[in-house]
Order: structure tokens, then C-alpha cells, then sequence
């Protein structure tokens, strides 16, 4: 093991040092797992790709259709901070993110993306990201990257070294298909250049399937560092490449002390050596102290060759020479003679590796992250511990684990070891050392190229000691006349410590009421604003507590609405009648007049608001704020770039020509009226979205400002195109407040839909994959009993529903099933197979398959569920597109 005869030198030479090393008691043993917790940031991401954790504890994460968020630790929320226009095909898209070293105070972001707008390009840009936004304007070009579009092996991450170097690696470029899953090389000029890895991994004068090392320059390009692959002015030769002949080096790291590279080698698919085309398939592992070739599309794993194949004449003409590795390809535009091929650090194949056995079997996708050294990162409470000082953190895609590596001083493979296997991490896309020394863990989600629901950001970390209590509490209720009796619970209460015990104590805030049971009942009998208080305590002592606030005195009004007809679907241009009431025990008697119901349209591509609790009001205004990224600049109530929406709606609250002078300021921009900050135009947005927004704006100051609709009436439709655009129905009455508790607002909503859902919009899924191929959005059940959810569905009047689906090679059914997947089985289709395709119309692609809907009111969640006898997998799947319901 490397330096552990310097332990003497260094303790003679440091008291100091020697002290730490002492405060560590997991400084040479293994903690146990339980010492590590995994704590959930974020999630429901859209194929993420890369995370910059920044030093006040916030995340960056790139997802690969364009989106920039930031996990915002104070808050715990993440929001959409910035979008790149890309081409999101294949595997492009936008790939790669990196901080600059000095972000603290230069605020540089660089970006590798696909522009929308070039056709052969990628691009790492720098852009200026400032109070929490990515400011597109100020991007500034680093280096372009010539490819063969809509290919494979994009690769895209950056880095950055401690000498300011920034680091991008670059796949093949090449299709594996074409090649029976071995190596690339057929040089036959009638065929598409992708199928020829000569052309990029084996080229040294093209920067694809290389890991570069350039120094970007603060006005824009580039320079080149000493040290790389090929000296500047060699012939033949891009002097970018510090690495060459690599497939698809998708996640690397550059070691913090010596500056080593190490990256995972996602590999070919061949699952067998076969003579006279060469070796089966390896993921690897490399380390690269220096610059150097390794390998592909001659060798792969511990420089297995492969042979010299001439696709026209399919004859195996030699076996290549790591020594010599030789490139005759006439597409080749380099240096015939390569450097002498460089074997993998760890590599292994489908099967059991022989070499590697701890790493098991099956799928692989190799990634490396970074080296520990505990010295680098605060002394914080949740550093990880000097066990793995030196270690290097590698993981696979695939096959879900993480292992962490011992080097010798050549930094030739030691050990290695399993970390957290007793925990699951689903598809470990990035992972990054945070300043306190804890690991952030970004995980991609199940299913490829897909919008899981199970992707997240997760932070790992350590304890050596005793850890005090998490505690969580909630209640039935928080509001309500007087007498009120709560329910209150300590569910997801837990001390890590597996051999430790929490005790309660709950406080009331009532005559110095208490309880020591799990979940108390109390009962508030007299009006008032109550604090309950619930403290967890270990048996060290150690104790932590949380709060919840009871109103008693006022009970929340109720709300309905009388809706002619189907609650959940609008059946084109028909006219609709409606009524809504309100009641509230202590105001009595209620004006329908005071009622506010307001009906508003929101077209496809809009997300709600969720309602979190009955005072709170959806405003379609407010969804377009979102959607347009407006709260990056302005908070509510809290000033940012821009003045916060509360100022300026009491500023303007009595100007009548208020609405239409802010929607020219929103759409054409200005400065002086909050200082010298310049508002851009946005002059993308629709007006009548931007008149939303500003009825929003000035509700706030003035809740009367936007009037509403009759209590009763009739309603017309007349959007009814859009299969992705709702009608949102809100009846709100506020009370007057009583017995000094405050007025509370409920609401009462109808969502209205169009009768053709996207499968793709369910609001649950199980063992269901989001797919998006190619800008298509469909879903894919992969496991018999699988399901979609969706919500306060009214089957009332509808006798039909037609599937757009593409079974494939399965054979099964879909089951209508009400309030869980075991629920009442309200119909069920008959056996669905490519067979069950009609045999008019097209025989490629979706088609349509009807089962009837028994007469019912059914109105609440409705799960749809798969069944199959047969073979399903996640490379054979059931498809479906879209459900229609129909009267």
C-alpha cells in the first residue's frame, strides 16, 4: 500500500498532523455502512448529466435536453436557472458542465453542448452565471468540435486540473452495429463515415475519441499547455489531445495532488472472443499520469488486439501490434505510426471477470470519480473518514455499484472493495466531493434516455460518533374550531445509530401540557395559536426537536362546485352549466357574489402549481412566471437582480393604466424606475400570457384587481385542439377570520382535459419508463403488474377508451383498476399483441386498439396496469402512446 512506511517521517516531523491523524478513529479501519447516510436532495430529473456542487452547499445539474437546475441547500427546492438550445438526438444534447477554479469570484460556468443551430458542431462555451442565472448573452466560444451528427459515443464531461487546465473527453463517433460489436474499421468509401473509427480514435489529427487538455483564455479560445499528447506544430496531429484512442470516456477525474487521469472506458457489446475479428468486449478503468495512447480501435482491456479486417472481402488480414499499432485507413488524415498502445488500469467484460471477479456480471458502463484526500475538505462533522484517504471512487451505470480502488506508488492496480453495498444507487450518473467533504451522488434513474421519476441527487454522509436523532412530525389537522382534537405522529423519526433508542417528549403549548407517547392525541379546548413541540432524545443525550403550529378557533370554509356533465374532460365546443356555493360555520350565511371562480385556459407544455394545502390558490399568472424563469430575478417578496413582485404591485396598486404599462415593460424592457439593473425585453412571450403574469403581479397588493365569473352560469369552450391543454375551474372564498385566528381561503378546483391524454403526462408510474427517442414521448411498461397513474379521473359518460400502442414482442392485457393498483378491476382489455394491429390501414408503427368502459361514476385516481404470462424486459417492452376517452 502506498506511503505507509513515510507514517514515522511524517509524525517526527509534525506533532500537529500526528493529533489529527489520532482524532480520526477510522483512520485505518473500515467504518460499518450504518456510519454513511444517503440523504435525498432532489429528483425527477429529465436524463441528467453532470453536477457542479458549489461551495455554499447548492448543486448544479445539467440534464441533457438543455434544462440548468440549481438545488437550492438552504430552501431544499430546485429550480430552473438557465436553458441551452440543443440537439438532443442520439446521445447529444447538452453533455458536459465545469466550474471555473476561480467561480467564487469570476462566477464562470463552461458548458459542452450541441447547438440546435449547427449541424456538425459541439461547442464548449463560458457563460456568466450570476444570481442564480445563466446568462446566455454572455457566452463566450472556447472550441469547436467537428463530428458526424446523430452518431454515438458523445462522451462530453469536463474538468478541471489544479493548474487551471480544462479537460473534455470526446467518444468514437462511431457506430458499434455495423461491425458485428467488434472494432469499427471498415474503410469501404460507399458506406457512411461512422462506421470507421480510424477516421476519429485512431487519428491523431481529429479530436473525437480523445481526452483533451487546453487552456481556455478569458477573452474566448484557447491555448495549449505543455506536457500534452503531441508537441504544438507537429505534423499531422491536433496538439489538444493529452489522451488518444479512446471509444467513449465518459466520466473521469483528475487527481488533486499529481494531476493523474483516470476515466471509465464504456466498452464494446461483443460477448465472445472470436478468431480472426478479435477479443469479446471490456469496460475498463485507466489512469493516465502522462500523455499517451490507449488503444482503441486496435486493442481493448489489457491491450487484447484485434485483427486487420477487410469488410469487402470479409478476410482477417493480421492481428494489430500494441507496439506499433499502425493506421492505414484511407480515412485517416494523422500519422500512420500511433504510439505504443497503453493498457487498461481495471477492465472487465459481461461475463465474470477473471481478472476483477469482485465486480460481477451483466450490463456494464464504467466511470471514474475522483481520488479522496481527506486533507482537502473541511473538518467538518461529515467528512468522509482517512480510511479511504488515497482512494479512488469508481462506479458503474449498469450494474448500480460503487467500489473504491487501492493504488501501489507506480499507481498500478492494488485492491479494491465494495463501498455502501448493502445500498442501492440507481444508475450513478456523476459524483462529486463536496467542500465539507461529503459525496454527492447524482443518479440517472432506471431506465435510458428516459424522464425517471426514480433519478435523483443524493448527499452521502459520515459520522464517527454518536449522531442525534432526525426528527419529523406531523397532524391530522392544524386548523379548526374550538374544541379541536389532533392526531399527532412522529412517523420518519429515527436515530442512524442502530443500537440506540429515541425517546418523546411532546409539548403542547397549553398549560404545560406534554406527552411521551410515539403519536399523542390532544385535545385544544379553548381558541388560540398552540406551538406543539416534539423532542427526540438518544440515550447519550443527545436531542434534536421540531415544530408544528395548531390554530384553533376558526374552522376553514367549504367549497363546491356544481359542474354539468364529465369532471375531468371537455368534449369539444359545447357550452357547459355550472353553480358553486360556499359555507362557513362561523360566518354564517354566504353571498354566492362573495364566491371568486375564475376558469382559465393554459395551453400544452405549462406545469401546475401544486395545491400543498387548502389556503392556497392556483394562478395560471404564477405558472407562467415559472415557466418563464422570471423568479430567477425577481422573488415574491424577496428582492434578487430585479424589485420583488410586492413592491411593485403596492407601487402600482391604484394606476389604473398599470396592466398594460407592465406589459410593455415585461416585453420590451427598460431600466431607471429600481435602479440602473436592465430588464432585457422578452418579446418571446405571448401578450395575453404576459397580461396573466401581470394580473398576478398586481393581485398581490390588490386581491381585487382581477374579477372573476358569475357564481352560476353557463361556460363556453373554445380551446379544444391542443390534446396537451387543460381548463383549470377555481371557486375560493376567504372567511373573516374568528376568535383571533386569522381568515383562511379555501379552494375548490376542477381540472378539465382534453379527451386524448399523453401517457407520458401520468402523474405515477411503476416499473414504467418515460421514453424519449428522438423528441417522441411515450412510455414503456417493463414488468408484469406495472402501472400508470391519473388522477381525479370522472368515468362518468364514458363508454370508451382507445390506446395508441406498439406491443412489440409481448403479449398482455391493460387493466382499468380504481383508487391502487389492486383496486377494484373496473374494466380490463383482451389479449394485446402486434397481432392485434388491424389489418387496414398502416402495418408500421402505433396503432389503435378500443375496450368498452361499463356504465359507472367513478371519480377519483385510476391506475392502468399491465399483465402478461409472457417475457418482458427492458429491451422488450410494452409501448403506449396515448389514451382517448370517449363517450
Amino acid at each position: 500500500m502506498r506511503k505507509y512506511l513515510l507514517v514515522f517521517a511524517v509524525c517526527s516531523l509534525s506533532f500537529w498532523s500526528c493529533e489529527n491523524k489520532q482524532k480520526d478513529p477510522f483512520a485505518t479501519e473500515k467504518p460499518d455502512e450504518s456510519r454513511f447516510t444517503k440523504i435525498p436532495l432532489a429528483g425527477n430529473f429529465n436524463e441528467p448529466m453532470e453536477i457542479e456542487v458549489l461551495d455554499n452547499g447548492d448543486v448544479l445539474i445539467i440534464e441533457r435536453h438543455g434544462l440548468l437546475k440549481l438545488y437550492q441547500e438552504e430552501s431544499g427546492q430546485t429550480i430552473v436557472v438557465g436553458e441551452v438550445d440543443v440537439f438532443p438526438e442520439r446521445e447529444d444534447g447538452l453533455m458536459g458542465m465545469a466550474k471555473d477554479p476561480d467561480f467564487s469570484k469570476n462566477n464562470w460556468l463552461y458548458l459542452y453542448y450541441a447547438p440546435a443551430s449547427e449541424p456538425v458542431k459541439n461547442r464548449i462555451s463560458r457563460f456568466d452565471f450570476v444570481d442564480n442565472k445563466l446568462d446566455l448573452a454572455s457566452e463566450v466560444k472556447i472550441l469547436d468540435v467537428d463530428l458526424f451528427r446523430g452518431c454515438c459515443h458523445s462522451a462530453g464531461a469536463l474538468e478541471f486540473d489544479a493548474q487551471g487546465n480544462l479537460y473534455l473527453g470526446i467518444g468514437d463517433d462511431s457506430t458499434p452495429f455495423e461491425s458485428s460489436n467488434f472494432n469499427p474499421i471498415d474503410e469501404r468509401q460507399d458506406q457512411p463515415k461512422n462506421v470507421d473509427a480510424q477516421r476519429s480514435s485512431g487519428n491523431t489529427n481529429d479530436l473525437r475519441g480523445s481526452i483533451l487538455r487546453i487552456k481556455p483564455n478569458p477573452e474566448g479560445g484557447y491555448s495549449i499547455p505543455e506536457g500534452n499528447l503531441f508537441p504544438v506544430g507537429t505534423p499531422k496531429t491536433r496538439p489538444e489531445i493529452y489522451v488518444k484512442g479512446n471509444r467513449n470516456p465518459f466520466r473521469y477525474s483528475i487527481d488533486s495532488h499529481n494531476g493523474n487521469l483516470y476515466w471509465g472506458e464504456v466498452g464494446p457489446d461483443g460477448s465472445e472472443d472470436k478468431e480472426g475479428r478479435g477479443p469479446r468486449g471490456y469496460d475498463e478503468i485507466n489512469v493516465a499520469t502522462g500523455p499517451g495512447y490507449y488503444g482503441w480501435p486496435y486493442f481493448v482491456g489489457n491491450n487484447n488486439a484485434y485483427w486487420k479486417y477487410d469488410f469487402a472481402t470479409k478476410e482477417s488480414l493480421f492481428q494489430f501490434d500494441p507496439k506499433a499499432p499502425q493506421n492505414t485507413s484511407p480515412n485517416n488524415t494523422g500519422m500512420e505510426i500511433l504510439p505504443a498502445a497503453k493498457p487498461a488500469l481495471i477492465y472487465y467484460p459481461y461475463a465474470e471477470s477473471e481478472e476483477f471477479p469482485m465486480l460481477g456480471q451483466g450490463g456494464r458502463n464504467a466511470m471514474a470519480g475522483q481520488v479522496y484526500y481527506r486533507e482537502d475538505y473541511d473538518a467538518s462533522e461529515v467528512r468522509f473518514p482517512g480510511y479511504y484517504n488515497e482512494k479512488l471512487f469508481i462506479y458503474d451505470w449498469m450494474r448500480n455499484w460503487i467500489f473504491t480502488v487501492s493504488l501501489t506508488e507506480n499507481f498500478e492496480y492494488d485492491t479494491m472493495e465494495r463501498f455502501m453495498p448493502e445500498t442501492h444507487f440507481e444508475k450513478p450518473m456523476d459524483m462529486q466531493f463536496g467542500k465539507d467533504g461529503s459525496l454527492y451522488v447524482l443518479e440517472y434513474g432506471t431506465f435510458w434516455r428516459a424522464n425517471n421519476d426514480d433519478s435523483g441527487l443524493y448527499r452521502i454522509v459520515f459520522s464517527e460518533g454518536n449522531r442525534k436523532p432526525e426528527v419529523k412530525l406531523s397532524a391530522d389537522k392544524t386548523l379548526g374550531a374550538a374544541p379541536l382534537t389532533v392526531n399527532f405522529s412522529s412517523a420518519g423519526t429515527q436515530d442512524l445509530d442502530t443500537d440506540d433508542q429515541v425517546s418523546f417528549l411532546w409539548e403542547f403549548g397549553e398549560n404545560g401540557a406534554t406527552s411521551t407517547e410515539e403519536n399523542p392525541s390532544h385535545a385544544f379546548d379553548k381558541p388560540g395559536i398552540y406551538k406543539v413541540k416534539l423532542t427526540a432524545t438518544d440515550l447519550q443525550g443527545e436531542a434534536a426537536t421540531s415544530f408544528l403550529e395548531v390554530k384553533v378557533g376558526n374552522e376553514a370554509p367549504s367549497v363546491s362546485i356544481a359542474w354539468e356533465g364529465n369532471r375531468s374532460f371537455y368534449f369539444g365546443k359545447e357550452a357547459i352549466n355550472y353553480s358553486v356555493t360556499a359555507a362557513d360555520k362561523e360566518d354564517g350565511e354566504i353571498d354566492p357574489a362573495q364566491v371568486n371562480l375564475t376558469i382559465d385556459y393554459l395551453e400544452g407544455g405549462y406545469d401546475l402549481i401544486e395545491m400543498g394545502h387548502q389556503e392556497e390558490v392556483l394562478s395560471i399568472g404564477e405558472t407562467y412566471i415559472n415557466e418563464a424563469g422570471c423568479k430567477a430575478c425577481h422573488g415574491i417578496s424577496n428582492e434578487s437582480v430585479g424589485p420583488d413582485y410586492t413592491s411593485v404591485s403596492e407601487k402600482y396598486k391604484n394606476d389604473k393604466n398599470a396592466k398594460s404599462y407592465l406589459i410593455d415593460k415585461v416585453r420590451n424592457g427598460g431600466s431607471g424606475v429600481w435602479g440602473e439593473q436592465i430588464m432585457p425585453g422578452h418579446t418571446h412571450l405571448d401578450e395575453k400570457r404576459v397580461g396573466q403574469m401581470v394580473d398576478f403581479v398586481l393581485s398581490i397588493a390588490n386581491p381585487n384587481a382581477v374579477s372573476g365569473l358569475a357564481a352560476s352560469g353557463k361556460y363556453q369552450f373554445e380551446n379544444t385542439e391542443d390534446p396537451e391543454g387543460f381548463y383549470m375551474v377555481q371557486a375560493a372564498y376567504e372567511d373573516k377570520g374568528a376568535n383571533g385566528i386569522p381568515a383562511i381561503k379555501t379552494t375548490s378546483q376542477l381540472k378539465l382535459r382534453n379527451t386524448t391524454v399523453s401517457a407520458y403526462s401520468a402523474d405515477g408510474i411503476e416499473n414504467v419508463a418515460r421514453a424519449n427517442p428522438e423528441d417522441e414521448h411515450y412510455v414503456q411498461f417493463t414488468a408484469s403488474g406495472s402501472w400508470l397513474l391519473f388522477r381525479d379521473i370522472d368515468l362518468n359518460q364514458i363508454k370508451n377508451i382507445t390506446l395508441s400502442i406498439m406491443p412489440g414482442n409481448t403479449v398482455g392485457k391493460l387493466q382499468v383498476r380504481a383508487g391502487s393498483p389492486d383496486g377494484e378491476l373496473l374494466a380490463e382489455t383482451g389479449s394485446l399483441r402486434k397481432d392485434s394491429r388491424p389489418k387496414s390501414g398502416p402495418q408500421e408503427g402505433w396503432f389503435n386498439a378500443s375496450f368498452t368502459i361499463p356504465p359507472t361514476d367513478y371519480f377519483g385516481d385510476l391506475y392502468f396496469v399491465y399483465v402478461t404470462d409472457g417475457s418482458i424486459s427492458i429491451w422488450g417492452t410494452f409501448n403506449l402512446n396515448s389514451l382517448k376517452f370517449e363517450r
